[in-house]
């Protein structure tokens, strides 16, 4: 954003905060929610319990960092 309109954005930003105080919580309560989801979904693409094909899969779908690749261990004979 152009340092110009920063002024014009903290003007509104303001008067949301003073005239639409519960619109405000609102807001942040669902951007809150929305953070969460985001961390879960995170945190379930780099668990290596899940199937990593279907983890990959999601991570391209919500456009998001694929997990690593899976660790080929040796198989003991």
């Amino acid at each position: 954003m152009p340092d110009t309109e920063q002024p014009y954005v903290d003007t509104l930003a303001n008067q949301l905060h003073t005239r639409h105080p519960d619109l405000l919580a609102t807001a942040e309560n669902d951007l809150a929610v929305l953070r969460t989801r985001i961390a879960l979904t995170v945190a379930f693409i780099h668990d290596p319990t899940y199937d990593h094909n279907a983890r990959t899969a999601l991570a391209q779908r919500l456009g998001l960092p694929g997990p690593a690749h899976p660790k080929t261990t040796p198989e003991t004979t």
